[in-house]
């Protein structure tokens, strides 16, 4: 009866598994470097999306504004072009916002008056950034008014850091591409050096060099897949830890919770990982066999 090339793979795993599990850990390394890269890129879209220029902005008023100036800009606010939606946050919601949540004792003391109360403002899609502009300009002239922000440069910024992020991820990923194929490449040379003589063996009662390579590109496949799942776990963890122990006011001010890595992206690391290990196993082995 045949053996498999998976069941053949794990006697040639287990007799040098201190080998392979130190191959595992290098692959994992490099797979840790590229997902922190990702999850950037994946929170820094985030907030790209959030802070979008023409999506919103905020009128913040002077301490002095009356109630009844404050609602005549309300009402002509809902009138002017370009503006879909207005709500009014008065000192003490801003407060419950930012402070209030007992993390921060400093924070936490601070009379509603303390924090600007603002008219904060839902702008149409269609909105350019000229109209933006001259929209900004006319409040900021406003008497009850003390300042006025869009998230324009905010905006601007994070796309510049987006950019710069996915340029680092495909370096990245090429960092990954040659440390995966030199570690699993130098792996397999050496085990299969260990094994010359089963190799030997195996050729003369007439085994192909596919039949003898089967076993090897399992075990290459193994190594980039659980070096990649390990580095997702490891990942992980340290997301866990520092959004634990985190500020929850600077998640409020950034309006944005920090997420990790979606299931795809998750998944699609895990396959990479396997098929980089399959890839540099096949390659390596038929090198060896040849030579």
């Amino acid at each position: 009866m045949s053996i498999s090339p998976v069941e053949r793979a794990f006697r040639g795993a287990k007799s040098d598994a201190k080998l392979y599990v130190l191959s595992v850990f290098s692959v994992a390394v490099a797979f840790v470097c590229l997902a922190s890269a990702l999850l950037v890129v994946v929170n820094v879209q985030g907030l790209k999306e959030r802070w979008g220029s023409t999506g919103r902005a905020s009128v913040f008023l002077k301490s002095s504004a009356t109630t009844e100036q404050i609602s005549e800009l309300e009402s002509a606010l809902r009138k002017t072009a370009g503006v879909s939606r207005v709500r009014r946050v008065t000192s003490e919601e801003t407060r419950r916002e930012i402070a209030g949540s007992g993390v921060d004792p400093i924070l936490d003391a601070l009379p509603g008056e303390a924090f600007p109360a603002s008219l904060e403002l839902e702008l149409t899609p269609g909105l350019v950034s000229q109209q933006l502009d001259k929209l900004k300009t006319q409040l900021s002239l406003l008497p009850q008014v003390d300042a006025v922000q869009t998230y324009e440069a905010w905006s601007e910024r994070l796309g510049s850091l987006l950019s710069r992020g996915v340029a680092a991820a495909g370096l990245l990923a090429l960092v990954v591409l040659a440390s995966v194929v030199s570690v699993v490449s130098s792996t397999l040379r050496l085990s299969l050096e260990r094994r010359r003589i089963e190799v030997e063996v195996l050729k003369l009662v007439g085994a192909t060099d596919a039949y003898v390579r089967r076993p090897f590109v399992v075990e290459g496949a193994a190594q980039g897949l659980f070096g990649s799942l390990f580095a997702l776990f490891l990942l992980l963890a340290l997301f866990l830890i520092l959004r634990e122990n985190a500020d929850p006011a600077l998640f409020t001010l950034l309006g944005l919770e920090p997420r990790f890595l979606p299931w795809h992206l998750c998944l699609g690391l895990v396959v990479v990982g396997a098929a980089l290990g399959a890839g540099s196993a096949q390659f390596s082995v038929r090198k060896l066999l040849l030579a």
